[in-house]
């Protein structure tokens, strides 16, 4: 399956092919190993992805929650509920980054 990818992803991709493919990899195997469901597991890595401040890494884990089935609602409220632990600026920037890919739509 062909992807569009950043284009900084995309030349780590092109230039350091085996590791790519190794954290490509770890991440798939670790998302098969246990009992949560892909869905769930893209919410989980969106949550840490806000929390770290990574936009990249947000913009990437809210499609993929989209395609493994979680709506802009869902998605929204996994980052609302950030707000206590990481704070309204932290999760209204990570918020901002989901509406990047949602535009706005609940």
């Amino acid at each position: 399956m062909d992807k569009d990818f950043p284009e900084w992803y995309a030349r780590l991709r092109e230039e350091y092919k085996d590791y790519l493919g190794a954290v490509e990899n770890l991440g798939e195997t670790v998302r098969k190993k246990g009992p949560l469901d892909e869905k769930t597991s893209h919410l989980i890595q969106l949550a840490a992805s806000a929390a770290i401040r990574s936009e990249g890494a947000v913009h990437s884990h809210t499609r993929r929650a989209l395609e493994a089935g979680a709506t802009s609602e869902e998605i929204c409220q996994a980052v609302l509920l950030l707000t206590s632990t990481i704070g309204f600026p932290a999760a209204s920037a990570a918020l901002s980054w989901v509406y990047d890919i949602v535009g706005g739509k609940k």
